[in-house]
């Protein structure tokens, strides 16, 4: 009886803690989200109307705002993104020291709102991640909960930025800490709730507004290809990002590599609009235009890849989610329009760039489950596109898997 005791009580802790680091998570992710997206039209449509010549400047006034931030501030201590999360995790007496929610946090988003070519979701993620493991320190759980409360916070933090808590939840199990226990499904789904309730509380809404109503048959040749284009592109991907950190990590200058990366993207901005911030907006505006040139596309498919690995070079703070989803968007668009344009067919645009998105996130971050889910919260009804979707990410997952075996993320982890 006495033993049945403890087990409830541990039990009860791990539930209220679970609960608790979700509120805070979700509120976390919820603010950071709507403060970047605000503050990054805002300052994009500002430069855009005056002088477009400021889109080289921007990234520098961000990363060097950075800098100095973590030069005096945050005293010398770097972020080095989800690695931090998994030393954490298989070295249990490492932590994630609580500076990292306010450095990750404050930025992730100067990075995006000056420019830089990534978005918010690694920064969200391991702020939430270091809520999780500072409620671990507090010890109101167990000692051996810590990784139930790190994915708890995660599966709240990434829950509420992509509005569909089953994202959060799926990442946390084959991203953050792979394999599924009682207690780990158990805290999970509790920040799966939370963040579910957050959610219908302030409305949120998904990303894309035109609604997939169906899909032909006709069609899967053309999501094949876009699946084994992808896996490409993902490969590519992490390939630039470690040439160009290795790259970076040679210059010893801090003000050449801050302003080497920087004005570089700021050129790449510059040439093409739409590779600012986390270039959702771009997105958006070349599907409801419906018209863009091929060349166009194929550039914004090369160059966002190279333009966010420059950020992150450069010292921004990011990760390849957002420039993976963005890339892979304009790579499903760009293979609707080849289909359409030589093949006479009718392929809807907004099916292709939901599934290009999570065919493209899929191969980079090794996590189909993850990148099929999030898809279906892009646009009001994808879940039609399931059975394609979760298909194509498993081809692209498992090409990209055969090429390069290891993912952006977990590379710098396991060498």
């Amino acid at each position: 009886m006495y033993r049945k005791n403890i087990i409830l009580n541990n039990w009860g802790k791990l539930i209220a803690s679970s609960m608790l680091t979700a509120i805070i998570c979700s509120i976390l992710a919820l603010s950071l989200k709507h403060f970047t997206e605000f503050f990054e039209e805002t300052v994009f449509h500002f430069v855009e109307q005056r002088n477009t010549w400021l889109f080289i400047l921007l990234p520098t006034i961000g990363t060097t705002a950075i800098y100095f931030l973590r030069k005096y501030l945050f005293q010398g201590r770097k972020n080095k993104g989800i690695t931090e999360i998994y030393k954490t995790l298989y070295a249990r007496r490492e932590h994630l020291p609580l500076f990292k929610v306010a450095s990750h946090y404050i930025n992730g988003f100067l990075t995006v709102v000056f420019g830089g070519s990534t978005g918010v979701e690694v920064s969200t993620v391991v702020a939430s991640a270091t809520v999780g493991n500072a409620m671990y320190q507090r010890k109101i759980a167990a000692k051996k909960y810590k990784i139930e409360l790190i994915c708890a916070a995660v599966t709240a933090g990434v829950g509420v930025l992509f509005v569909n808590p089953m994202v959060g939840f799926l990442f946390s199990m084959e991203v953050i800490h792979r394999g599924w226990t009682k207690t780990k499904i158990i805290a999970c789904s509790i920040a799966a709730v939370v963040s579910l309730c957050i959610i219908l509380l302030f409305n949120e809404q998904s990303m894309f507004q035109v609604a997939v109503n169906h899909w032909s048959y006709n069609a899967i040749p053309f999501m094949l290809l876009l699946s084994i284009l992808a896996a490409f592109l993902a490969v590519y991907f992490t390939f630039m990002a470690i040439k160009v950190k290795s790259f970076f990590g040679n210059i010893n200058n801090n003000f050449v590599r801050v302003n080497l990366g920087a004005i570089t993207v700021g050129l790449f901005i510059f040439a093409i609009p739409a590779l600012y911030g986390d270039s959702y907006h771009g997105l958006k505006e070349v599907l409801h235009a419906g018209t863009i040139s091929w060349g166009m596309l194929i550039l914004v498919v090369l160059l966002k890849p190279i333009a966010a690995s420059l950020t992150l070079g450069a010292g921004g703070d990011g990760g390849v989610f957002a420039p993976s989803i963005v890339a892979g968007g304009f790579l499903g668009l760009l293979v609707c329009y080849l289909g359409n344009t030589f093949f006479g067919l009718d392929l809807v645009p907004i099916n292709f760039l939901v599934i290009g998105a999570a065919v493209a996130l899929s191969a980079a971050i090794f996590a189909p489950w993850t990148a099929a889910i999030l898809a279906c919260s892009l646009a009001p009804n994808a879940f039609v596109l399931i059975g394609p979707l979760v298909i194509c990410c498993f081809i692209s997952w498992q090409l990209a898997k055969k090429i390069l075996p290891y993912n952006v993320y977990t590379y710098e982890f396991h060498r």
